[in-house]
């Protein structure tokens, strides 16, 4: 599944929230926050099985198509086959990444983008809802 936003006007201070399931047989799922899909200050990528470390939850960014360093998060509270819910907060220079398990993940805005314009969302999930508040 794919779905992709434009126009979406997040600003610092507001939150995305996002209802999901993820699939029986899921490998991995993304969603991407920037200004467009060559420009992504924010790609949060549950991965059920990396092939370097198993279970991770990836963050990253991406600057004309060109990919930065991932940051590595081993706390993965996310299973197959079970509805979740994530709250993405945007502060202006960074993200607080609220999981299932209502642990947090901070990524730093690093493209320096005042707003947010596009979303993306792809993967082995199916998601219920998508809202901004």
């Amino acid at each position: 599944m794919s779905i992709e936003v434009l126009n979406f006007e997040m600003k610092s201070g507001d939150t995305l929230k996002l209802k999901g399931k993820i699939s029986d047989d899921a490998d991995r799922f993304a969603v991407n926050l920037g200004s467009s899909p060559d420009n992504i200050t924010l790609h949060f990528n549950p991965r059920f099985h990396d092939g370097d470390d198993g279970a991770v939850v990836i963050c990253n960014s991406k600057c004309d198509d060109c990919w930065d360093s991932e940051q590595r998060h081993f706390n993965f509270p996310f299973c197959k086959g079970e509805k979740f819910k994530i709250h993405i907060t945007f502060t202006g220079d960074a993200f607080t990444i609220k999981l299932p398990d209502d642990s947090r993940i901070e990524f730093p805005n690093r493209l320096s983008l005042d707003t947010i314009n596009f979303v993306s969302i792809s993967g082995d999930v199916k998601f219920v809802s998508l809202r901004r508040s």
